[in-house]
């Protein structure tokens, strides 16, 4: 039996109300809600442990860089990397994003082609885009059907000796789509391609395994797994890290400095110049810690009776439609006939009940579906079916008021 009560207890903010209705908190995809266990661990580190780290010989630093290189290695462990080294703090997936696209400016050519999917964030897109215009490279796009998949042979024929780079989502925000990251993976590799990909959505869900894998790189952010902002995690492979160039210039990331020339610091300071996030970084363990304490299967399959649950009372309203009915997480992209999502939203929230909506920093898949965007409720573990009805009442409410 799935503890959800007990869970429960442990968001402070699920307590509260909003607008004088209790809260209802479906905006998960775009960020979690934090345990006390983890805003306990913040403020620990500030009131006992805040110093700066890695330089200093006084007790304050020596013990906060303890605390911080053992959240890596708690990251090494659940992500199963090889080494300590190779997860790199960031501030967050778009940064850890931009650090690869800049690395990888001064490798690509006139000629060579990257390839990304039609499902991508635009914080997987973009930074490529930029990347292209610098170093001349093309970029294709992997499509995608109306059951928001992707078109598996349609990547088979962009691969060539020409393709070097491959960018995919784990999971669609937008959408929910869990993509077959270990088969794109493969088929890239066997051109020579490396592949990155965007963990964002899917750490929260499951337990990754980058030696299974096999990636070359992977990101994410704390604060979509129960962490704080500001704070996430790039994985590279050691050969492809001591092989780009540094991102930032500064400080930690040097190993000698003069006016003539500057040696690098190994891995990973190389790429973590400057005072870190380092609270940032302690409760990131933290959160990851607490998730593995509940379960990631047992998380996933909460998780999918929630999906089931809700997908099943939506569908007996009329005029909804869902956007994206493959094999996905616990994510519903929905419209309802003639109504506007913004709409929707607005008068959902005069309720208490906390949904996306817009076009999910996703415009293609957008365009692709032909709409302005949809109403996105995204659960978490902490949420029940109660809540689910109490959406589902909300909703009629709105769809009443608006037609």
């Amino acid at each position: 039996m799935f503890p959800i009560e007990k869970i429960r207890e442990d968001f402070p903010i699920l307590k509260r109300t909003v607008n004088g209705k209790p809260l209802v908190y479906f905006d998960n995809a775009a960020t979690s809600q934090t345990p006390k266990v983890v805003i306990d661990a913040i403020v620990n580190y500030y009131t006992n442990y805040n110093a700066n780290i890695h330089r200093g010989v006084h007790t304050l630093s020596q013990e906060a860089t303890d605390l911080y290189e053992q959240a890596r290695i708690v990251l090494q462990k659940h992500f199963n990397a090889k080494h300590a080294y190779e997860m790199l703090f960031t501030p967050g997936t778009t940064f850890g994003i931009n650090m690869i696209a800049s690395g990888f400016s001064n490798l690509l050519k006139t000629g060579d082609e990257i390839i990304v999917s039609a499902l991508e964030h635009h914080s997987n897109i973009v930074p490529w885009q930029m990347l292209c215009e610098k170093t001349g490279a093309e970029l294709k796009v992997i499509p995608m059907n109306e059951e928001g998949s992707l078109i598996m042979s349609a990547y088979d024929n962009l691969l060539s000796e020409k393709t070097k780079l491959v960018f995919c989502n784990h999971i669609s925000n937008a959408l929910g789509t869990i993509n077959p990251v270990k088969e794109i993976i493969e088929k890239a590799h066997h051109v020579g391609a490396a592949v990155l990909i965007d963990g964002a959505q899917s750490t929260p869900h499951m337990k990754v395994d980058f030696q299974k894998l096999d990636v070359d790189f992977y990101v994410t952010s704390a604060h979509k797994i129960c962490g704080p902002t500001g704070i996430g995690l790039l994985y590279g492979k050691k050969e492809w890290l001591e092989k780009l160039p540094p991102y930032q210039g500064g400080g930690e990331m040097i190993e000698t400095v003069s006016f003539e020339k500057t040696t690098y610091a190994g891995l990973p300071h190389k790429f973590e110049a400057g005072t870190p996030n380092i609270c940032g970084g302690i409760a990131f363990g933290v959160a990851v810690e607490y998730m593995n304490s509940i379960g990631f299967d047992a998380i996933n399959k909460y998780e999918q009776e929630l999906l089931k649950y809700g997908t099943q009372e939506l569908l007996k309203i009329s005029g909804v439609k869902i956007y994206g009915t493959a094999n996905k997480t616990a994510v519903i992209s929905f419209n309802v006939a003639n109504i506007h999502p913004y709409d929707i939203g607005s008068i959902l929230d005069k309720l208490g009940i906390a949904v996306r909506t817009g076009h999910h920093c996703a415009q293609p898949i957008m365009e692709f579906y032909k709409i302005p965007g949809t109403v996105r409720a995204s659960f978490a573990f902490y949420n029940t079916k109660e809540e689910i009805d109490v959406f589902i009442k909300g909703l009629q409410k709105a769809i009443l008021m608006l037609s």
